[in-house]
């Protein structure tokens, strides 16, 4: 797995990760704020999927 993004593209993954998994125990208290751990995983892992598929790199380090 390479990189596919860019630091500003993580950070503001981990943002909202942080602030849609918040949902979950502040707030509504809505099982939906699970979906908060894929933009947080995808921004701490640095890779996504889907721009994995749809070849959309915001990385701007070229990895061998």
């Amino acid at each position: 797995m390479k990189a596919n993004e860019g630091m500003i593209d993580r950070a503001l993954r981990i943002i909202a990760g942080i602030g849609v998994l918040s949902l979950a125990f502040v707030g509504p208290q809505t099982p939906w704020g699970y979906l908060g751990i894929v933009p947080l995983a995808t921004g701490l892992i640095g890779w996504c999927p889907l721009y994995s598929l749809l070849r959309i790199n915001t990385c701007p380090v070229k990895r061998a």
